[in-house]
């Protein structure tokens, strides 16, 4: 059975996400597969409009796949994962500067590698199972697949939020924060699939859509835009146990890598000032790059994935991680540095 299905049906060029049994997590073949169908649609005048959509129900996309980017770490084969997150990288340019509609439907989880083949596509559609997170400090990492751009223009403050806490965000959440536009009931998508295949127009996602229900999310701003203002992670902690909601937040972020945590906050606040998804993709990969060797990557997926103890030992506690730290992670990688290819 194939990871993913890719064929042309009508006016639609079809992607399908097709490993449920790994939550269609993103391997490198499957990104690989996606930037070579956009390429061969871009001008085909037959293809109309991309609709990506997964198989199964309880996740659209729940990031990479992890464990082949651990074994190649332990290996001490840091090439690999380079190579992966560069080319998937470039799949995720591809998507946000894509010249024909790009439909997403998202199911269930949407985490990481997820949010990269859907949230940069022009029209993003959740639905009453839709759960939309980056979580990528539980596990050493920062948001990548250019999820620092995504946050960068959430309203506020909610962008940093959402970056250092992996908050699930459900679909009317998702679309506040800018990672989704419509809220579809589920029961509606085949027909719209069906819809989008005879016409080729997005245009029919009007006829089914519905008002979604903002969470929580929405209440705790005045709270999340006070401490996630913080200028370093030390005083938005400080400020954090200031509050009841706050302690809560508290608690998750104790238990992420300090590094990843210090990093995404400072990657969040250099892409909303120079927006844009490939400067963000570019800084983000400076990170990536040095994640297995330099930073706490291994651990995470050792202590999530592999092992599941849950009990991580990172490099730094947060108190003890310095502002040289981040700049280190962060600089400019000379000749490995990210590069677009036409």
């Amino acid at each position: 059975m194939s990871d993913i299905l890719i064929r042309k049906e009508g006016r639609a060029g079809r992607v399908t996400l097709n490993r449920p049994q790994a939550l269609n997590a993103m391997t490198h073949a499957m990104a690989l597969a996606i930037d070579d169908a956009l390429g061969a649609w871009r001008d085909d005048p037959d293809v109309a409009v991309v609709l990506i959509d997964a198989t199964g129900t309880r996740a659209f996309c729940a990031g990479g796949d992890l464990a082949e980017i651990y074994e190649a770490g332990r290996r001490g084969d840091f090439d690999y994962p380079r190579r992966f997150w560069a080319e998937e990288y470039r799949m995720n340019a591809t998507i946000a500067r894509y010249p024909k509609p790009y439909v997403a439907l998202m199911q269930g989880y949407v985490l990481g590698g997820g949010v990269g083949v859907a949230s940069h596509g022009s029209h993003r559609v959740v639905g009453e199972s839709s759960r939309i997170a980056m979580p990528e400090c539980a596990i050493g990492l920062i948001p990548d697949v250019g999820g620092t751009h995504l946050l960068a223009q959430a309203p506020g403050r909610l962008g940093e939020y959402l970056g250092l806490s992996g908050h699930r965000m459900d679909p009317g959440e998702a679309i506040l924060a800018g990672f989704a536009d419509h809220y579809v009931p589920e029961a509606d998508w085949p027909a719209l699939a069906v819809r989008l295949v005879e016409t080729g127009d997005p245009a029919a996602i009007a006829a089914v859509e519905r008002p979604a229900t903002v969470g929580a999310l929405a209440e705790r701003r005045p709270e999340i835009d006070d401490a996630f203002s913080a200028p370093d992670l030390q005083t938005l902690m400080a400020r954090l146990a200031a509050s009841d909601w706050g302690a809560g937040v508290r608690a998750t972020l104790a238990k992420l890598s300090p590094l990843s945590l210090a990093c995404t906050l400072e990657l969040v606040r250099l892409a909303r000032a120079e927006p844009g998804v490939e400067p963000a993709l570019a800084r983000e990969f400076r990170f990536t790059a040095r994640s297995l060797s330099d930073g706490d990557l291994l651990e995470g997926i050792r202590a999530q994935v592999i092992d599941k103890d849950r009990n991580p030992q990172w490099r730094d506690t947060i108190d003890g991680v310095r502002p040289a730290q981040v700049a280190a992670m962060l600089a400019p990688l000379g000749a490995d540095e990210l590069v677009w290819v036409d």
